[in-house]
């Protein structure tokens, strides 16, 4: 991802319903505590001393927060929309593109959808499961899951 494009501040000055001017912050401020560039080059660092490399997808061509396996197509979604909906079940943003991710073919830029196939309902399991421990524990959630 081009981490630097989400720190630039808005281009565009925007009028709200009240009449008042919205800020053209950003995600500087929220980049600069979580530095993911930063956490990537760590990461790098430590497959390197077991011989081993990151390997990093393409984000543009693989969009895996806007797929959906189960119907084979792409729907963009608000930041604000948390959960994807499949009907019978929601499953968490963030997870479910973390699990088309892990589904990518070798040519890292699209989604291997037979294999997200086999591996969709023991991620399910795990995913419920996960979620049910999250929301029963006392533990400060991240206010960005939606949980």
């Amino acid at each position: 991802m081009n981490y630097k494009g989400l720190q630039l501040r808005s281009k565009e000055t925007t009028v709200n319903t009240n009449g008042k001017f919205n800020k053209k912050k950003r995600f500087g401020k929220s980049l600069a505590n979580k530095a993911p560039a930063m956490l990537l080059t760590i990461l790098a660092n430590k497959l390197k001393w077991h011989n081993t490399k990151l390997t990093k997808i393409n984000t543009y061509k693989v969009k895996a927060s806007q797929y959906n396996h189960i119907e084979d197509k792409y729907v963009k979604k608000k930041l604000s929309e948390r959960w994807n909906d499949f009907g019978e079940f929601k499953i968490q943003r963030d997870l479910y593109s973390s699990f088309l991710i892990m589904n990518v073919k070798d040519n890292l830029e699209e989604i291997d959808k037979e294999l997200c196939f086999k591996q969709f309902d023991n991620f399910r399991k795990l995913h419920d499961k996960e979620i049910l421990k999250i929301q029963s524990s006392s533990i400060n959630l991240i206010s960005s899951m939606g949980i």
